[in-house]
């Protein structure tokens, strides 16, 4: 097909293996729609926490604290996997102690917010395991030229995974609304559908991507101890690179203004424009059909232009979006906003994970993604904290936490302007 090239991927490569690897994008995108985004997120503010003061602040410290335990693990998992060629089997571990804990929101109900908290923080961080070690495959499968398009297809049939479970729980709200239930009765039953869908979606990945990596044997026996010593290499190694140095700087400003979108925009719908459940979930569906189309088209269109300009477009697409939002009053001109958002998420983060690819090393993929994720990680905690901080601190004012997230995707913009792709790919040529 034209759209899907065998040209695009690297030799030996078949395209029901990368269908398989995009099936994880496809499995877990619906942790990150109901969970984070559309369901989970305002029933923790609003019934599980009370609608206390103080609940949004301490969603977001959940979601950081997640966040920080990544962000200190994660390249030295990622080293761990180069080392005994193990990042599949860590991939499968993960993702099922993502579901089992997913399913275990079920059981969080009003009042019960400890409970609520230390789900979260864990559900999250396995969920992110997985985001490192699904994307450390990328350059196995596609050619240099195809980063864009090949990490396209999977972050744009991610969001039809999304859609999936959101559409599902969406069915099952309506059902139940109509039926005089309470949130406290149809949210629980959404974490299972989640971690259902999931859970079965992920089988086609772990059947059909194949593990191309091999055990590094003059380290293997030495386990964690080896993956520090050769973390500690690859950290300054990449202090020397300053293309990928540049890119992860730019990756957390522009990551912690996506990591409010993700985390807290159904809470600015509701607490702001008043939005309820249902008008929140519809919402987030239509998001993640424009993510989808804006995920699968600019993956060529990164492709033909070059990365550096295609993140930088979806930057300026990022200010706009919070300009937008901040100025609505009504419900129309958000949802523009929201249609904006949903184009530049599925971009910007398929062509950052393009460029990761670019300046990765191929025998430390593990551990550039790792060190990719470590960035990624401390702007999940910040940028949400951030918001969290600006609501506490007055009175709940969410529009002024809204213009606080457009200054990370302004910086981010300004990140990029130093980075030299063609450079940064000869670096990476180069160490190999």
């Amino acid at each position: 097909m034209a759209w899907f090239p065998q040209a695009a991927l690297n030799d030996g490569v078949r395209k029901r293996e990368v269908f398989g690897w995009a099936m994880y994008d496809f499995a877990n995108s619906g942790y990150t729609t109901v969970v984070l985004t559309a369901v989970f997120n305002a029933y923790f503010v609003a019934a599980v926490a009370g609608g206390a003061h103080w609940a949004t602040l301490l969603w977001t410290a959940a979601l950081g604290l997640s966040r920080a335990i990544c962000m200190v693990t994660m390249p030295t998992l990622g080293a761990y996997a180069d080392v005994r060629a193990a990042k599949k089997r860590l991939l499968m571990l993960t993702t099922a102690l993502c579901v089992v804990c997913t399913a275990g929101l079920a059981f969080v109900g009003p009042g019960s917010v400890l409970l609520g908290v230390v789900l979260i923080v864990l559900s999250n961080l396995f969920y992110a395991y997985g985001e490192s070690l699904t994307a450390a495959f990328l350059p196995e499968l596609s050619r240099p030229a195809a980063l864009g398009r090949v990490s396209g297809w999977g972050w744009s049939f991610g969001y039809f995974g999304g859609m999936l479970t959101l559409g599902l729980s969406l069915a099952y709200v309506l059902a139940a609304q109509q039926r005089g239930d309470k949130a406290s009765d149809f949210v629980p039953v959404t974490m299972w559908i989640t971690a259902v869908v999931y859970g079965i979606a992920s089988v086609a990945t772990f059947v059909l991507l194949k593990e191309r990596a091999q055990p590094q044997l003059a380290a293997a026996g030495e386990g964690f101890a080896a993956s520090l010593v050769r973390l500690r290499e690859t950290w300054a190694q990449a202090r020397r690179y300053s293309d990928f140095v540049w890119l992860m700087v730019c990756g957390f400003f522009y990551q912690a203004g996506i990591a409010v979108v993700i985390a807290l925009a159904a809470v600015y719908a509701e607490q702001v424009l008043g939005f309820k459940q249902t008008q929140t979930m519809l919402l987030v569906f239509l998001v993640n059909i424009a993510a989808a189309l804006g995920a699968f088209a600019f993956g060529y269109f990164q492709d033909r232009i070059g990365h550096k300009l295609a993140l930088g477009t979806t930057l300026i697409g990022w200010v706009v979006m919070t300009v937008l939002a901040y100025a609505a009053t009504t419900a129309t001109l958000f949802w523009v906003a929201a249609m904006i958002a949903g184009l530049c998420m599925g971009s910007s983060q398929s062509a950052g994970r393009a460029m990761v690819g670019v300046f990765a090393p191929r025998e430390r993929l593990g551990e550039y993604f790792g060190l990719w994720t470590f960035a990624t990680s401390l702007a999940s905690i910040v940028g949400p904290l951030t918001y969290g901080a600006v609501t506490w601190a007055t009175a709940g004012n969410h529009r002024l936490a809204i213009v606080s997230t457009g200054l990370f995707f302004v910086i981010g913009w300004l990140a990029i302007r130093p980075i030299d792709v063609r450079r940064g790919a000869s670096a990476a040529a180069a160490s190999a």
